[in-house]
């Protein structure tokens, strides 16, 4: 019977090394998804919308500040998560001129987050010359539309107003 139970420990380690060798190969083997850095910030939210904002017209950026705003009204603040997603010309929101400047860092510090995409701060650098500058409030994501499927995948409603 002694025999047994060390021939059975010896086994049940052998599983657990097993076990933590298959785990620590499909960590580095596989890619690892990472999780948007928003999800964090209201765990208790009740609502999670991603807004998409992907032109310069002004008419559209202001409309997507006013569906922030209108969410922040009709919802606690601490109850709703709000993310602004801007790829392509729609990054000239988050641009220090923009007339909307004062209204997006106004929404920032109400929990609002805007992010911007990388990939197309890094064409339009590699277009002109030169990088575009950004609001400090604005936070960079590699992939805009990454970003939106992120969030997507994680409870977020897409709205693109």
């Amino acid at each position: 019977m002694r025999h047994f139970a060390r021939y059975r420990r010896s086994i049940l380690g052998a599983l657990g090394s097993a076990l933590i060798v298959a785990l620590m190969t499909a960590a580095v083997s596989s890619p690892t998804r990472a999780q948007p850095a928003s999800l964090p910030d209201k765990p208790f939210a009740d609502h999670r919308i991603v807004l998409q904002l992907s032109d310069n017209d002004p008419k559209k950026q202001s409309l997507v500040i006013s569906v922030a705003y209108n969410l922040l009204k009709a919802y606690d603040p601490d109850k709703v998560a709000i993310e602004v997603v801007t790829f392509g010309p729609g990054i000239d929101l988050l641009r220090p001129e923009n007339d909307h400047r004062q209204r997006v860092e106004s929404l920032v510090a109400q929990g609002v987050r805007f992010d911007v995409c990388l990939n197309t701060v890094d064409t339009i650098e590699r277009d002109t010359g030169k990088r575009p500058e950004f609001i400090a409030a604005a936070t960079p994501v590699q992939v805009g539309v990454a970003q939106i499927l992120l969030l997507t995948e994680n409870g977020y409603t897409l709205v693109r107003p």
